[in-house]
């Protein structure tokens, strides 16, 4: 027994409250169990018990053992002065001068729910309940499911409107901000972010027309034109981005860029490039896209390929055979799920629009699932990843509830709990 889960059996009344009596032989009656206290104070609070003839309203606090009050101090804090009763797992002892009734909860509890959870909390397996989440229903993994992805999108909403606070809500620039940051995947990430924040869009829109300048901003920027090159293009940036540099007063950054443990298409160079391109031949990108409806349309925006040079290489001064870096359908899903839908999402939010933040969502119904260790974990224990609606909230709730073994505030682990 933990206090967390004391605390569930409470909250959800998961006890038998037949012929309730206190530890004095008090009658009681639970009226209303009271609400979860978050903050400091007894447990739960605004609860109304019925105790022998009188109705009391306050608070109730819980504790393993009734000694812990004590222990707690909570005698000696004003703040349990409105407790109208105690709950405890086992009554371990008569406290003097303790006038406030206890409820002794351990004859009441089924013993094969504390064995489920103790089997859950024990368990090593790739989620706690691997063994017998297939035992729940649809129509409560559907609801769950739901909830995982409201959670997810409004806790990535929360990057972007960190980003808007530090740029004024210039969307686009808050957009270009994100773009970067996916382009990095997960190893670059706060790299390329740097990169971009170092880079406005307003100086980006000056010289889209050039290429080869949108090439030199980005990659100076990123560190990757401080070498002494044999070939002209590379050395073409470094003199463009020299000048460009003076010209904006552009500050260099100390995040390294890595190269290491990654296929050469997903090389920072290749990722850059890209980058650069889609900044060519886009005009007020997040603003066109806000007006999509379809996912097709918006993947044709990020079908792009690098420049010619890159052709020919995945490194400046290494060539190699010709292959053209065109940015795959992998990773432009990646980026429509990782930018696209959370910019909308939080776009919707802010302005208080359901339209956006519906379409952002049914843009996930239409994408691929995401296929990655934690999506081939679930799909073992037979659980559908059709989409990437399907994918975020299977990561989100292995992430964040699964491996926090959070059972008790999931809808699954309920749902076993009280089979």
């Amino acid at each position: 027994m933990t206090e967390k889960l004391l605390q569930y059996l409470w909250q959800f009344q998961y006890f038998n409250k037949s012929v309730l009596r206190s530890v004095n032989d008090e009658k009681l009656k639970i009226l209303l169990p009271g609400i979860l206290n978050h903050n400091q104070g007894p447990d739960f609070i605004n609860a109304k018990i019925k105790i022998d003839t009188t109705v009391f309203f306050g608070s109730v606090e819980l504790h393993l053992k009734t000694s812990q009050w004590m222990e707690h101090g909570h005698h000696h804090d004003l703040n349990y002065n409105n407790v109208i009763l105690h709950v405890v797992f086992e009554n371990d002892s008569n406290l003097a001068g303790h006038h406030i009734p206890v409820l002794e909860l351990q004859p009441r509890i089924p013993a094969l729910l504390l064995h489920r959870y103790t089997h859950i909390m024990q368990a090593n397996s790739f989620i706690p309940c691997a063994a017998t989440i297939s035992e729940i229903k649809d129509i409560t993994w559907i609801a769950w499911k739901e909830r995982l992805l409201a959670e997810r999108l409004t806790r990535k909403a929360k990057l972007v409107f960190e980003f808007l606070e530090k740029n004024t809500f210039h969307w686009e620039e808050t957009f270009w901000w994100m773009l970067a940051r996916n382009f990095g995947i997960k190893v670059n990430s706060d790299a390329f972010e740097a990169v971009a924040q170092s880079i406005s869009t307003a100086i980006l829109s000056r010289h889209k027309s050039q290429i080869h300048q949108l090439e030199a901003l980005i990659m100076g920027q990123a560190g990757l034109l401080n070498c002494e090159f044999r070939e002209d293009y590379p050395n073409l940036l470094k003199k463009e981005y020299s000048f460009l540099q003076k010209k904006y007063g552009l500050q260099p950054f100390h995040i390294p860029i890595h190269f290491l443990r990654m296929r050469p298409g997903n090389f920072p160079t290749i990722r850059l490039a890209q980058l650069a391109m889609l900044v060519h031949h886009s005009v007020h990108l997040f603003s066109k896209i806000l007006e999509m409806n379809r996912v097709t349309d918006i993947q044709k925006l990020f079908r792009i390929t690098a420049n010619d040079y890159w052709h020919y290489h995945y490194l400046f001064d290494e060539p190699t055979p010709f292959k053209r870096k065109t940015l795959g359908t992998e990773m432009i899903n990646k980026i429509l799920i990782n930018t696209v839908v959370p910019i909308v999402f939080a776009f919707g939010l802010h302005h208080k629009n359901e339209g956006y933040k519906s379409k952002a969502i049914n843009w996930l119904e239409e994408l691929a699932g995401e296929t990655n260790h934690i999506t081939k974990g679930f799909t073992q224990l037979q659980m559908t990843n059709s989409n990437a609606y399907d994918s975020q909230a299977l990561i989100e709730l292995k992430t964040q509830y699964c491996d926090h073994k959070l059972c008790l505030q999931c809808a699954v682990g309920n749902a076993l709990l009280r089979n």
